[in-house]
């Protein structure tokens, strides 16, 4: 597919079905990490402009046009906005990858899983209308019992920078699904094409306030919303220290929250691999993957020590004949990590490293031929102690640290040692022994000889400091709805007699 040259949209805020300048008139700049330039510019929302949207947002619960569709006819909005996605995927592939750095071919595969999620949930909408109301069998006679599930309300999504399409989907796709009324709040560091969803759902006649898009920053748009005592629910995907701020300010109002955090993944490594090259691809595939910016990266190489000399070596040779380059050229398969701060922060996580004695194998630095954009070298760090801030602390950019180990017990034990539980990994042929850690593993998702695939079907979260709540499959379905008892007394006629009637005079 040929990549086509374009034009940065100029959009304001996508509130109650039409575009609307943010009531203070702020907007922010975008910079397209691979040539550090400004390309346009994003509209900032504030607390009045989120106030707006939630009174749209609560309006649109109330009207027939949406608070009272069904499944199915919500399931012919979700595949119109598919449809739309697919026609415009070389535009929204061009404008993800110059506002968010990513390789111009994993763009593009993440429009195509855009695509496939608004089906899918499609047709889960659909489903729903079958299981709306469950009846439930009870012990007593003169009582019937059903259960409703309905729209939770109006709802909350804030979502990350690298994934800006398909986490924005991962949320609003179910959101809407359900019934839910949405207001999504994208990152500020890529916001283009989730505000380019608003243009798609205009163009297919989503009803006005089923789902708002406000860009802007965090403590200005994301806190009101929050915080916004008539949001029901929030879901958000983001940083550890954030999560925690939202988990606080939701907790004033009692408020459910879904979060999807932080990780410091392993991938275990055992000297029985199948292949050494194909080990190392997907070593390398997950930890590199997306510029290294993926929360449930493989960033932990916990490797057998019998194999360990080989293993690297061979890691080594394939991490030099990685492409790095600008995201929009052939064949690209590293680009620049989101911005300035990220691209500085990396840095520092690699200066430290070999501060506290660990040594760097290769990388650490900016690639030679690249003078502009927030470039890293995909780096490879050994001599690592688990007392190191490299083995214990989430980077976020290409970047992993390497540990051996003996016997399968140390292992588990390293895989373990950290205060992150979103992912794991463990390449062996014994099957028995890939069973065996992925009982022992202290995670929301495991990977058999393989790191990083991802599906809608299957749910997707973690424990520990990672969050709670799953998103995708049908258990992001549920996280939208709200479970209603409804029961009834069939005897009507008869009186429960548990008072003394008073005497009739």
């Amino acid at each position: 597919m040929a990549i086509p040259n374009i034009r940065i949209p100029c959009r304001q805020l996508f509130i109650d079905g039409e575009w609307r300048e943010p009531l203070k008139k702020n907007r922010l700049p975008i910079i397209n990490p691979a040539n550090e330039e400004i390309i346009g510019y994003i509209p900032a929302a504030t607390e009045e402009d989120v106030d707006i949207a939630v009174k749209a947002a609560r309006s649109a619960l109330r009207r027939d046009d949406w608070g009272s569709t069904t499944g199915a006819q919500r399931a012919k909005y979700l595949r119109a906005i598919a449809a739309k996605v697919l026609e415009k995927k070389p535009e929204l592939a061009t404008l993800e990858t110059i506002d968010n750095g990513k390789p111009w071919f994993e763009a593009a595969s993440d429009i195509d899983d855009v695509v496939a999620c608004f089906e899918y949930y499609a047709d889960l909408a659909e489903a729903l209308d079958s299981k709306k109301k469950t009846e439930v069998k009870l012990h007593l006679d003169s009582f019937k019992t059903h259960v409703l599930r309905e729209p939770l309300g109006v709802v909350g999504l804030i979502t990350p920078w690298n994934y800006p399409l398909l986490m924005t989907t991962w949320k609003v796709a179910p959101a809407l699904a359900a019934g839910c009324a949405a207001i999504l709040k994208p990152s500020e560091l890529a916001s283009i094409t989730s505000l380019e969803l608003g243009e798609i759902c205009r163009e297919v006649g989503l009803p006005p306030g089923a789902l708002s898009i406000l860009t802007g920053l965090g403590h200005e748009a994301g806190s009101p919303l929050v915080s916004h005592p008539d949001v029901d629910k929030i879901a958000f995907t983001g940083s550890g220290p954030t999560g925690v701020k939202i988990m606080t300010a939701a907790a004033q109002l009692v408020k459910p929250v879904t979060l999807e955090l932080g990780g410091k993944s392993p991938i275990v490594v055992f000297d029985d691999i199948h292949d050494l090259d194909i080990a190392v691809e997907w070593t390398l595939f997950g930890c590199f993957w997306t510029n290294g910016q993926i929360c449930s990266a493989t960033s932990r190489l916990i490797i057998q020590e019998t194999i360990a000399p080989q293993f690297l070596a061979r890691l080594l040779e394939w991490t030099k004949n990685i492409k790095i380059s600008d995201p929009l050229e052939e064949d690209c398969k590293l680009g620049p990590v989101i911005s300035r701060g990220q691209y500085e922060k990396v840095l520092k996580f690699i200066s430290t490293a070999k501060d506290e004695g660990a040594a760097i194998l290769y990388g650490g630095d900016r690639p030679e031929h690249l003078k502009k954009g927030y470039y890293i070298q995909p780096t490879i760090i050994t001599d690592v102690d688990t007392s190191m801030e490299i083995w214990k602390e989430e980077v976020f950019g290409p970047v992993l640290c390497v540990k051996t180990f003996k016997t399968e017990e140390e292992a588990i034990e390293l895989a373990n040692d950290t205060k992150y539980g979103l992912g794991a990994a463990i390449l062996s042929k014994d099957l028995e022994r890939c069973e065996r850690f992925t009982k022992a593993f202290q995670s929301g998702i495991v990977w058999i000889n393989c790191s990083q695939p991802c599906f809608w079907q299957p749910p997707w979260g973690g424990k520990k400091r990672s969050g709670f709540g799953r998103e995708l499959g049908e258990w992001s379905l549920e996280n939208y709805l709200n479970i209603k008892q409804v029961t009834q007394y069939v005897t009507p006629d008869e009186p429960w007699a548990f008072y003394k009637s008073p005497s009739k005079l």
